[in-house]
């Protein structure tokens, strides 16, 4: 259903359109993305700064598009209100912690090598029917970093036909590795996080209160969980062994860490 508010701007469900409209940072980073891949496959100047460039753009990019795919499930769901919020703009900065949406997960990137999940948008659960849209609200965000890591793997596997440097492709393949990472990172069932939001709707009313209670917590206890030796281990061995199963090359992302790093 379309109309039009008072100045003339254009409706769509009684929501205006410019809420729709892509902002200018997201496509800025768009734009950095394509601008330093063709640095990165031309190896212009300081290379592995280009690297850097790509690689970072690219998982920003990936997380603005995590976090409106929520977004826009939730506003087909029923949550109107969520284009009032910004968060179908793609602006990372209309998040509800930028600092935890971006800026923590980009810091994690540079030091562990790993995709940690980011921060949220904030859904108006009470606007949406039924426990099944409410987990599909929550599936979204996942399944575009699942859809990513097989775009990726598969951009690997053609790489070698297309040509191009090795820094191009082993900045792809990292970016293939962060995708892969943050699929099984949200997909685990941890209070507040994806995996855990899925699962929260078809618990009983005394499990959810007690989920509802550590939900707010979720990303210390992600942290605890991951500063554990052995489920450390267990969680590397299992992103490993995914990888090897799609033909994700280990050398080509551990040369793809180490160009990012290029201070050291």
């Amino acid at each position: 259903m379309t109309g039009y508010d008072p100045p003339g701007e254009p409706l769509i469900l009684g929501v205006p359109r410019a809420a729709f409209r892509p902002s200018p940072i997201f496509l800025a980073l768009v734009a950095l993305f394509v601008a330093s891949g063709v640095m990165t496959w031309n190896r212009y100047g300081n290379v592995g700064f280009d690297v850097f460039l790509f690689v970072v753009s690219g998982w920003l990019v990936s997380l603005c598009l995590h976090e409106y795919a929520h977004a826009v499930v939730a506003y087909r769901s029923g949550d109107r209100d969520i284009a009032h919020r910004g968060y179908l703009t793609l602006n990372p900065l209309k998040y509800t912690s930028p600092l935890l949406s971006i800026v923590l997960p980009v810091v994690v990137v540079l030091l562990g090598g790993i995709g940690l999940p980011g921060g949220a948008v904030w859904v108006d659960r009470h606007a949406i029917p039924g426990r099944l849209r409410h987990t599909l609200v929550s599936l979204a965000g996942p399944a575009t970093n699942v859809l990513f890591t097989l775009v990726l793997v598969a951009a690997v596997a053609w790489g070698p036909e297309l040509g191009g440097p090795l820094e191009f492709w082993a900045g792809v393949g990292l970016l293939a590795f962060l995708q892969l990472t943050a699929s099984v990172l949200n997909l685990l069932p941890v209070p507040g996080l994806d995996g855990g939001n899925m699962l929260q709707p078809w618990l009983s009313l005394a499990y959810r209160r007690m989920y509802d209670l550590f939900a707010p917590y979720g990303f210390i206890l992600l942290f605890a969980l991951l500063w554990s030796p052995q489920i450390n281990r267990a969680f590397f061995g299992a992103v490993f062994a995914a990888g090897d199963a799609l033909g994700l090359p280990r050398e080509l992302y551990q040369i793809g860490y180490a160009l990012i790093r290029f201070w050291e």
